[in-house]
């Protein structure tokens, strides 16, 4: 059975295949009680994002993981898709709201992995 650690290292792998940028895997585990894993991606487009989206949720199906919907309606974005996967939280973000929000800095008390 593989640790929830070694599925954010490979929603990460997978997204670097599929050409996202600076991929980064941070352990919140410690800095918060909602999650344990960013993998934070840069996208090129909303298609790229789309596309990285889908093999994300085809690997979230795979093994025995959920994504969790919000009740609320929000509006869908270019800038930042983000996906909660309960234990592991991905953002697929454009390159000006990856610089804008600066989530490595903000949460910087985590480990990085990758």
């Amino acid at each position: 059975m593989k640790s929830l650690k070694e599925k954010a290292l490979e929603i990460a792998e997978i997204v670097k295949d599929l050409k996202g940028g600076d991929v980064a895997v941070i352990d919140v585990s410690k800095l918060n009680s909602w999650t344990d894993y960013f993998v934070i991606v840069t996208v090129n487009s909303s298609v790229h994002s789309q596309g990285l989206y889908k093999a994300v949720k085809d690997y979230v199906k795979a093994n025995d993981l959920e994504i969790h919907v919000p009740n609320r309606k929000t509006p869908d974005g270019d800038d930042w898709n983000l996906m909660d996967i309960g234990p592991i939280v991905v953002h697929l973000m454009s390159e000006e709201a990856r610089n804008f929000y600066d989530l490595e800095k903000l949460w910087n008390g985590g480990e990085r992995l990758m």
